[in-house]
């Protein structure tokens, strides 16, 4: 079966102009020049008899046609660099690349990270907030991905549910007098900028609520449980990630009422690479410490629509 392919050259250079939105741009990724990326650009519109990009002066637009063209092409780039480095070896040697959360890192990962078997090779990056798992950009391996939301060219693995629940520091509780659940209308609150549930909560544990308590908003939920642990406020924390930090003493869980369990951590990594050996002994790994630790998501894989 023949295939009619555009110029493999013109594919490439408006790809990374669609991305950059700047011939510019393109022209240092590529190591051509301005012009030569504007020529093979026209090229393949002539080759294409359709206009790519919208051209006003120096300001690109992509048309219609030009986005969606770019944004296949962009995965279909991605796979083929994935496929040409498994072909070559390169993830063989290179260091697994893990980015996730602090908080995963910190309270989970980390401390298990010895029962890994190549765990001297693995490079654990993390990020101020939810981890960007497009990995045409985030320069890894596999995401510990925030929630289970789909990601297309990706697999995504639901990991690990939680529940919530308030937690603060044993001195805090003390020289507050924390006895019941309003009385946490007269303290710091730690709230978080993704997904607070806070008003959820109170609302579950019979609080009316006419303006919610002061208290300072954190990039995520890992900073806001660690200034509850340092004595600043009552954090509501999820109980997969401060479930060991209440065992040692250093947080006290406050009251029994809970927020509905969510899917607050999936595994995901290029569909393109679902076979390779180091990321199916990484993505077991952590799926059997995190149901040993009675964590686990009970559903399945998530898909791209």
């Amino acid at each position: 079966m023949s295939r009619r392919l555009p110029p493999f050259a013109a594919v490439r250079a408006f790809e990374a102009a669609a991305r950059a939105m700047s011939f510019k741009a393109a022209a240092t990724e590529l190591c051509l020049s301005p012009s030569a990326v504007s020529h093979q650009i026209r090229g393949l519109e002539d080759y294409l008899d359709t206009k790519l990009f919208e051209r006003d002066g120096n300001r690109l637009r992509l048309t219609l046609t030009g986005e969606g063209y770019a944004s296949r092409l962009t995965f279909l780039l991605d796979d083929l660099d994935q496929s040409t480095a498994i072909a070559r070896g390169r993830y063989q040697e290179a260091p697994l690349r893990v980015l996730c959360t602090p908080g995963f890192a910190a309270r989970f990962m980390v401390p298990r990270l010895g029962n890994l078997p190549f765990s001297e090779e693995i490079r654990l990056r993390v990020s101020e907030g939810a981890p960007l798992c497009d990995f045409s950009k985030n320069d890894a391996d596999v995401v510990i991905h925030w929630g289970a939301s789909a990601v297309p060219g990706a697999i995504v693995e639901p990991l690990m549910e939680s529940l919530r629940y308030p937690v603060a520091a044993p001195e805090f509780i003390a020289r507050h007098g924390i006895s019941a659940p309003s009385d946490l209308l007269k303290v710091p609150l730690m709230y978080d900028e993704v997904m607070d549930a806070w008003g959820e909560w109170f609302g579950l544990a019979g609080v009316k609520i006419t303006e919610m308590p002061h208290g300072p908003v954190f990039p995520n939920c890992e900073l806001a449980t660690t200034a509850a642990e340092q004595g600043q406020g009552v954090a509501l924390a999820y109980d997969a990630m401060v479930r060991d930090t209440v065992k040692s003493g250093r947080l006290v869980r406050l009251f029994d009422t809970v927020t509905m369990p969510i899917v607050i951590y999936s595994v995901a990594y290029h569909e393109a690479r679902v076979d390779e050996p180091r990321i199916r002994q990484f993505r077991d790994w952590i799926f059997t410490e995190t149901f040993a630790s009675g964590r686990g998501a009970r559903s399945g894989t998530v898909a791209a629509e």
